[in-house]
């Protein structure tokens, strides 16, 4: 079980209009952390029917919601950003316990997550619209900004606060109510979310929490014309899915897909920062993130270099239960995807890649911990190259000149995240501006922030979350034209 100082944030069950409820089936499916085995609760797990209620009651509150003014939905979303910070502990114990971070690691997921409540919250007040100088006499042309209305997110396990408040903080901000369908491995944190939600004053019916099967929540969510928006957060091939199902209804979708990033070191590169900057681009929520160092571009010049320091600090990262202070990296979300991680390292081995580092990388009989690897000799003939790997594996290939870097770096359907150390700022500006990213990180390994547009081309999504675009994604423009003035 979770020791938690405020018990009130797992109720373990679903919020629909208000009311903590249970599946109209009786229906639900375990919680358990993924470092041990342990079941930490159970919840709801509901379908079509809850999801159509949920959707009417998001209607018919949000009737109520976008006739408040921006300053009142900021007060309400100031104090939720407060109970946020002041529950900070325990939402980090529930987040850990469920989804396998290090404990340090999830605070800090809090506090990001908490960073998009309080940001939206001043955007709340900051919706402008346009007043266009008429082209005819008598004439007055103005734009305003409304709620699109009705918006479902759908978020992963991976950063199980952070994606609820990136999409509910905007969707709150614009005037618009928000079903939530979180993952199934980690609802407990959303549920806590919601709690507080409550607490700050949101109302009855504006944030809903459904948890249950994907397809019959994603199906209905999809499906309903009551809804206008969704927001995604996932795989490409799921993303792709709802988009297609989207499109009957002609909604406005946002999605936040899947990553192949590149982490260009070059040789007048600082190399030490550039370890470091790797360190927390690659492993970082052990791998699992969509912004994570995929493959690690070296140039020439010192690239053994590069390996050997990036390796030794590798060695010394600790692997342990996430409720260790001194771990470093928690275990895999599951068995899967450990299975699907190592089939990677084999398969990069076999094909002549190299292990840098010295622990032995299978070494759990549970398949939840993998001890972190780096693989030097890498090849655009391994997985590793084409596919994001989602784990502790930093795959090195080498690279000779700018343009090689610039093409292996673009060689993917991918578009999300990229970086690139450099002491150049011409191969800084020629090379930012190449590639072919949303995002581009230089001389860093963290990009991620309230305050800049997260999000990615190609392949990997539209739309733009974080920052004063990400509320746009919200509203609908308006154009009105009066006439008739003497």
């Amino acid at each position: 079980m979770i020791d938690l100082t405020n018990k009130d944030l797992m109720p373990n069950l679903c919020l629909i209009d208000g009311k903590w409820c249970e599946a109209d089936q009786g229906d639900r499916v375990n919680v358990t952390n993924p470092a041990t085995g342990e079941i930490l609760a159970s919840v709801p797990m509901m379908g079509k029917a809850e999801t159509e209620r949920a959707v009417l009651a998001a209607h018919s509150a949000g009737k109520a919601w976008r006739q408040l003014t921006g300053k009142s939905r900021a007060e309400i979303l100031r104090r939720w950003f407060e109970l946020l910070l002041a529950n900070q502990d325990d939402l980090a114990k529930i987040l850990s316990a469920e989804q396998g971070k290090p404990i340090k690691e999830a605070k800090g997921e809090i506090a990001y997550a908490a960073s998009f409540v309080e940001w939206f919250a001043e955007e709340a007040k900051r919706v402008y619209g346009d007043v266009i100088p008429e082209v005819m006499p008598g004439t007055r042309l103005t734009v305003r900004k409304e709620p699109i209305g009705v918006c479902a997110a759908i978020t992963p396990w991976n950063f199980p606060a952070a994606m609820i408040t990136r999409k509910a903080g905007p969707a709150l901000a614009a005037g618009c109510t928000i079903i939530i369908k979180p993952a199934t491995q980690t609802p407990l944190t959303a549920i806590a979310l919601a709690v507080l939600s409550e607490q700050a004053g949101v109302p009855a019916g504006v944030l809903q929490i459904v948890n249950g099967r994907s397809a019959d929540i994603g199906d209905t969510l999809c499906a309903h014309p009551l809804v206008r928006k969704l927001s995604f957060t996932g795989s490409t091939e799921v993303g792709r899915l709802l988009m297609r199902q989207c499109s009957d209804n002609i909604k406005k979708v946002s999605l936040e897909l899947g990553g192949n990033a590149p982490f260009i070191v070059f040789d007048d590169a600082n190399l030490d920062k550039a370890v470091e900057g790797a360190l927390i681009a690659k492993y970082r929520n052990n791998g699992q993130t969509c912004v994570c160092a995929n493959r690690i571009l070296v140039q020439d010049g010192i690239y053994d270099r590069f390996a050997a320091k990036l390796a030794d600090a590798v060695d010394r990262m600790v692997v342990a239960d996430g409720s260790n202070p001194r771990a470093d990296l928690g275990p895999l979300i599951d068995t899967k995807a450990y299975a699907s991680v190592s089939g990677m390292i084999d398969e990069a081995l076999a094909l002549g890649a190299k292990q840098v580092t010295k622990r032995e990388i299978h070494t759990d009989p549970s398949q939840r911990f993998m001890n972190p690897v780096v693989l030097s000799g890498a090849t655009k003939e391994m997985r590793v190259y084409r596919d994001e790997i989602f784990g502790p594996v930093a795959p090195l290939f080498r690279f000779y000149s700018i343009e090689e870097a610039i093409e292996l770096a673009n060689d993917t359907e991918f578009g999300l995240a990229s970086y690139l150390y450099t002491s150049s700022i011409n191969t800084y500006i020629q090379v930012s501006e190449a590639l072919e990213y949303g995002m581009v990180g230089v001389n860093t390994g963290l990009i991620s922030n309230e305050v800049a547009p997260f999000g990615g081309i190609k392949s990997s999504g539209i739309g733009r979350e974080g920052s004063k675009y990400g509320i746009e994604d919200y509203l609908e423009i308006k154009y009105v034209c009066l006439g008739g003035l003497e």
